[in-house]
């Protein structure tokens, strides 16, 4: 969370150092393009990764299609390692299963502001909605167990709160790949509404900086950790950075023939 946020402000310093500044922009610019980008994001419950198409409806507003990949952390969770163990992996005491979802969207994005000057910010606000499709899987762990008072094994298995009384108890985290045979999925949906900061200096090109909030929502808690507090509603600030290009081909060829334009006046 405190990640976030102090990703978030620099973002909007940036932003607002961004709009002072700047030489006028003579590119050939056609305000009816679609845009195809991807993105990599720091939420308040985990980090994700996603992709955005963009088709233009008209001079301000976009159509929305996207589909992102997360994961999901507990506020509860703090990663130790066993103190006799210090080179061992460390694990998350109490955590019972590994949290993802896969989002597929569809929304809308509206300008705000244009960008005039090379070095200026274009403001848009978007919403996008659609399916959640979780999905959990086990986590194991390297238990010590003792054969006698001098010799001990490593067992692979689930967190039991009724053996595992302490972190001493554990050697550390199993293999990320163990139990993905043991999935189990949750059918859900999301809402998510924020500001994108597209600042790119060279328009066929695109480069954006997003911040807002994300609801996602499944009819059963998940069960991320063996306790009571376990959510089926996540509500999570995210601050993304998303890069791409412009994809219309009319616009592209309007580009390169300006800056073939460009060139011969150069000489």
């Amino acid at each position: 969370m405190k990640k976030v946020i102090v990703i978030f402000t620099f973002f909007l310093f940036f932003v607002f150092i961004a709009r002072g500044q700047g030489e006028i922009d003579n590119q050939q610019k056609i305000f009816y393009r679609n845009e195809s980008t991807f993105g990599f994001s720091l939420n308040s419950t985990g980090y994700g990764a996603s992709y955005r198409y963009g088709k233009r409806i008209n001079y301000l507003n976009k159509r929305l299609f996207e589909g992102d990949f997360n994961y999901f952390r507990h506020p509860k969770e703090i990663k130790m390692y066993n103190p006799y163990s210090p080179n061992s992996r460390g694990f998350v005491y109490g955590k019972t299963n590994l949290f993802f979802n896969i989002r597929l969207g569809y929304g809308f994005q509206r300008d705000l502001f244009r960008k005039i000057d090379k070095g200026g910010v274009a403001v848009r606000y978007f919403f996008t909605f659609g399916p959640s499709i979780g999905f959990y899987k086990p986590v194991y762990y390297e238990v010590i167990y003792f054969l006698s008072m001098n010799t001990y094994t490593i067992v692979e298995m689930k967190f039991d709160p009724t053996s595992l009384h302490s972190p001493n108890d554990i050697y550390g985290r199993a293999s990320f790949f163990k139990g993905w045979d043991e999935v189990k999925f949750v059918p859900g949906g999301y809402v998510k509404a924020g500001f994108n900061f597209e600042f790119s200096k060279f328009d066929p090109f695109v480069q954006s900086l997003e911040g807002g909030i994300t609801v996602d929502a499944y009819p059963w808690r998940i069960p991320i950790m063996a306790s009571p507090d376990n959510n089926s509603i996540f509500i999570s600030l995210f601050a993304c950075f998303r890069f791409g290009k412009i994809i219309d081909k009319y616009y592209k060829k309007a580009y390169e023939k300006n800056q073939q334009l460009d060139n011969s006046f150069s000489y």
